[in-house]
Order: C-alpha cells, then structure tokens, then sequence
C-alpha cells in the first residue's frame, strides 16, 4: 500500500458566506471534526492523509458567520482513539458543543463515565470500504452494551450496501443509529433504487436517524445535485422527526485545488432539501436537540 500520509489536504474556506436564509435560535452543526495541531493533539501514524491544523478557535469563528449556535464535533479518523481533544473542544465551546468519540473497544465503564460527564453523547463507527473495518455483529452489539444505559446514540460512517445487508442488525440496535452522509448513496440511481428504498424502510421503523450532510463529497464523486435534493426530500418526507444536517467541517480528504466548499453554500441547500420553514427548524433546531441532548 503506498503510504497517502504524504497526501497533504487543503484548508477550510477562510471566508464562509453567510446564508441567504436566517437559520433559527439553536441552529445545530450535527457533524463537524477538529484537528490538531499535532501537539498537544498528535495524528496518529497509520492514518491515510494528513490534514492542516484546523483547531476549535476557527471553526467557532466560521459558525458566527453562519449563524450556528450549537455543534456535534465528531473524532477524526486521523486522530484514532484520543479523546481529549474532543473534550477539550467542548470545554472551549462553553456548553454549545456535544462530541462524538471513535468506537475504542478498550474503554472502560469508568472511562465512559468520565466522557459522558465532559459532554460526549456517542460513538462512531467505521465501516466504509475506504477506510473502515468489516461490520461485524457480535462485536457491534458488545460495543453497543457499554452505554446504553446513557442517552447516547451509535454514528455510522458506512456505505449504502452495508446498510442494507445489515439493516435487521441496525434496527434491533439499542441505542438510536446514526446513519452519516446519506449513506454515500448514490442519488445517480434514484430514490427507487431497491437499496435506497430499503434506507427508507429502515429509517421509517423509529431508531434509525439520518445526516444529510456530505453532499459537497457525493458531488465530488459526480453526483448531481438534483438527485441529492431528491434523495433529502424521500428522506425528510419519510421520517422529518430524525433528520439533522451537519456542515462537515473542515472538509477533510481535498487533494485538488477547487474541491473546498463554502459552509454558507453548504448550509444554504436546507431552502432546497426542506423549503419549508417548519421543518427546517425540525432539521437544524429541534431534531439535534432531542438527540444529543442539549438544554
């Protein structure tokens, strides 16, 4: 394998647009990362790129800009298991923050105690062909069974066929299943491709939620946005009380000049995925409220 360390990722969009619309009172960031710098927060040695110091400090200061009052920060892949970082975040976010942590399945009851204390409210699981591991159940389940009985919820980086090969697997689960970046689908196919109609089944039973998040990557893959506005509204319309949208923040994996996105531009889709005011606040306010626990 060559080693993509040396594949170096470009910086955020220094100069976020704010949105055409107002977002309201409580808008939510469900899903963004942080990085280092390397010290205090070191990258960890296997990772597949390396991404630019993106610290706390400049992604608070592009959410003013857009008018996001509270944020989900999400562990990064780079990373691995620390979790310090993500506590630390949160700290510097002054109660306006919640985080996600890497599924360690190390930790213990103590440990996970301790997280929960700092404002961590889930755990994330990897299991993309790109760089995850093979979803295997029993070791799912046994991850799950660690805090369940915290109101946390299981994020899942994973692909579309995955979930639909385990989406018995995923409804039992105990915990509420957090499912990110449309599942990678691919809009391309349509909202009646049998495989996406199995997400929308899955996310009709009740403890399944959905990030429409991402749609900057599946067009970077050669999506269309009018398929993404398709595959959101199928989504919306299906279960509008467990959507939530995050900006991804600060965009990881661009290796080519012109692939960054403007997080204005990003947030400024919800007026095509939700044209409605109504559920748009659902989307952005109330949805991320309920799930991740925020006063």
């Amino acid at each position: 394998m060559s080693d993509t360390r040396l594949l170096v990722n470009y910086p955020p969009d220094p100069n976020p647009r704010p949105p055409k619309f107002k977002p309201p009172p409580g808008t939510c960031d469900s899903h963004f990362h942080i990085y280092g710098p390397p010290h205090p927060f070191p990258y960890v040695e296997n990772r597949r790129s390396t991404p630019p110091a993106a610290p706390i400090e400049h992604y608070l200061a592009m959410a003013a800009v857009l008018g996001m009052e509270r944020g989900v920060l999400v562990a990064s892949n780079v990373h691995g298991f620390e979790t310090e970082m993500v506590l630390d975040g949160i700290a510097r976010g002054e109660g306006r923050l919640r985080g996600v942590i890497n599924a360690d399945p190390d930790l213990t009851a103590a440990q996970i105690k301790a997280l929960h204390a700092g404002g961590i409210s889930g755990m994330r699981f990897n299991f993309t062909g790109a760089h995850g591991r093979a979803f295997v159940e029993d070791d799912f389940f046994r991850a799950l069974a660690k805090f369940d009985h915290l109101p946390w919820s299981a994020d899942l980086h994973i692909d579309l066929d995955v979930v639909v090969t385990q989406a018995d697997a995923f409804a039992r689960a105990s915990v509420p299943v957090v499912i990110d970046h449309f599942a990678r689908a691919d809009g391309s196919k349509g909202i009646d491709d049998p495989d996406f109609r199995v997400l929308l089944d899955l996310l009709a039973g009740g403890n399944v939620w959905m990030k429409i998040s991402g749609a900057d990557r599946l067009m970077m893959r050669g999506a269309r946005f009018a398929d993404i506005k398709a595959m959101a509204r199928a989504l919306i319309a299906r279960a509008p009380d467990r959507i939530i949208w995050g900006t991804d923040w600060p965009h990881s994996e661009r290796y080519k000049p012109g692939e960054m996105p403007n997080d204005g531009d990003l947030l400024d889709m919800m007026t095509d995925y939700a044209p409605d005011e109504a559920p748009r606040k659902k989307i952005l306010v109330e949805n991320p409220k309920a799930l991740f626990g925020f006063e």
